[in-house]
C-alpha cells in the first residue's frame, strides 16, 4: 500500500511539473546579448530584424516574428515608430517574468529593470555600477515610442540604422539608472554612431527585441 501511494504521489508531482511546464509563457522580449560589431550601422531596421530573429532561434525561441525595437526619421513626414512595429503585447522576458501587458502598459509602466531587461538566454546586461557600464540601448524614439518629427532637428537614429560615423541615436536605460536619466526607451542621444562613441556614453550598439506576432 506504502508503495502504491509513493507512486501514486510521484505520478501526481510529475504531472504537475509537467503541467507547469507546459504553461510558461513563451519568450517575447529581450535585449541583445550581442551588437552587429559596427556601431549604429545595423544594415537598416531589416538588418537590425534578422539580429533579432538569429539570436531569438540561437536559444531555442522558434515559430515567432521579432521585430528591433527601433524608430526611423524621414525627410518631410514622420518616420517609422518603435512602438507600431512590435505588436500588441504581451511580453515575456526569457526567465517568464512579464515585461508588459499591452503598448500602453509598455510606455507608461513596464516591468524593465536591470533584473528583468534580460537577453535572449536570460543573462543580465551589464548596468551602471559594473564595469564596463553597458545600460545605453538604442532605440531613435521618443519616451512614448513613436518616431521624431521631421522639425525636431539631428540625427537620431544613426541615419536610419545604417550609419557608423556621422550622426547619433537616442538610447535609453535598460536598468533604469543614471542620475535623472531613468527613461528605459528615451533617456538621452549617444555621442556619435561608431561603436567607439556609442561605449564611450555607456553602450555598446544593443537594442531591444520583441516578438510582433
Amino acid at each position: 500500500m506504502k508503495k502504491v501511494l509513493t507512486a501514486l504521489s510521484c505520478a501526481a508531482v510529475c504531472a504537475l511539473a509537467s503541467a507547469s511546464s507546459a504553461e510558461d509563457p513563451p519568450m517575447g522580449f529581450f535585449v541583445t546579448s550581442a551588437g552587429l560589431g559596427d556601431g549604429g550601422n545595423l544594415g537598416g531596421l531589416e538588418g537590425a530584424d534578422a539580429h533579432c530573429a538569429s539570436l531569438a532561434e540561437a536559444a531555442g525561441s522558434t515559430g515567432r516574428t521579432w521585430r528591433a525595437y527601433l524608430s526611423t526619421q524621414e525627410e518631410g513626414k514622420r518616420g517609422i515608430s518603435a512602438r507600431a512595429r512590435i505588436g500588441t503585447g504581451p511580453w515575456y522576458n526569457a526567465n517568464g517574468e512579464l515585461i508588459a501587458v499591452d503598448l500602453d502598459q509598455l510606455h507608461i509602466m513596464p516591468n524593465l529593470y536591470a533584473r528583468t531587461a534580460v537577453d535572449e538566454n536570460g543573462n543580465r546586461i551589464k548596468g551602471r555600477g559594473d564595469s564596463p557600464n553597458e545600460h545605453d540601448i538604442l532605440t531613435g524614439t521618443q519616451a512614448d515610442g513613436t518616431a521624431y518629427f521631421p522639425w525636431q532637428e539631428g540625427d537620431k537614429t544613426c541615419s536610419n540604422w545604417t550609419s557608423s560615423g556621422e550622426g547619433a541615436a537616442t538610447v535609453g536605460h535598460h536598468d533604469r539608472h543614471g542620475g535623472g536619466n531613468t527613461s528605459w526607451n528615451a533617456a538621452h542621444n549617444s555621442r556619435g554612431c561608431s561603436a567607439d562613441n556609442l561605449r564611450a556614453t555607456g553602450g555598446n550598439g544593443y537594442f531591444y527585441c520583441f516578438a510582433a506576432d
